[in-house]
């Protein structure tokens, strides 16, 4: 999910619309409300966000510390205006990367790709059993091969490797995929994308390496 900031609701509506053409979930908020809600808001709903997307706002110079109390995701700040010395004090606050309007999300999307291969060195990989993960963009491999799934089944097995060891529920998966605002999906379809995510792997592996107990959740290595 990503999360844009910004005052004008034509701003955060426009790139969440933008965003979903590239399969990619988003949600908007005024500057107050996303305040009050990185603050308050539980482990699993900030734990869903890929990035944060900082549209142009007064407080945009202390949100960067408030969003890094919660969460290691990407923050991208836009920019409306070329000025050297705005940018300049956008890094010192903290954002990892400033893009000048207009941008198109694709360019965006491959941005939050870049932060977070250069802030994976040691990380980029995760394994468990025979299925390997990356935090830099590859697909994943299983039982050494590359494995291309669509994006929302990819995001599922990077969740469940990175919770390996313990369940997660459908709820906690819903958010990571869809966004934690998204009342237009119903919640039961995260079962579909497992059930084709799990046969994928069994006929690769030759066994299902996901486990499922109801109502504690699915898990890998559990």
């Amino acid at each position: 999910m990503i999360v844009v900031v910004d005052n004008r609701e034509l701003v955060t509506s426009g790139y969440q619309s933008l965003f979903g053409r590239e399969g990619v979930s988003a949600t908007g908020f005024s500057a107050s409300e996303f305040r009050d809600w990185v603050e308050t808001a539980p482990e699993t709903d900030i734990s869903a966000v890929e990035a944060f997307l900082l549209g142009d706002f007064d407080e945009r110079a202390v949100s960067p510390r408030l969003i890094r109390s919660r969460s290691k995701a990407p923050m991208i700040a836009l920019s409306e205006s070329k000025s050297l010395d705005g940018t300049l004090d956008l890094f010192a606050a903290g954002v990892d990367d400033v893009v000048a309007k207009p941008v198109h999300v694709k360019e965006i999307l491959a941005r939050v790709g870049a932060i977070r291969r250069r802030d994976a060195v040691d990380t980029a990989r995760t394994m468990i059993g025979e299925i390997a993960v990356f935090a830099d963009g590859r697909d994943a491999e299983v039982a050494g091969r590359a494995m291309a799934l669509p994006r929302r089944e990819r995001r599922i097995l990077e969740y469940l490797v990175a919770n390996r060891g313990r369940r997660v529920s459908k709820q906690q998966l819903f958010s990571a995929i869809y966004g934690v605002f998204d009342e237009n999906v119903e919640e039961n379809v995260i079962e579909s994308h497992i059930s084709k995510l799990r046969k994928k792997l069994k006929m690769r592996l030759g066994y299902d390496p996901v486990s499922s107990k109801r109502y504690l959740g699915y898990g890998i290595g559990v």
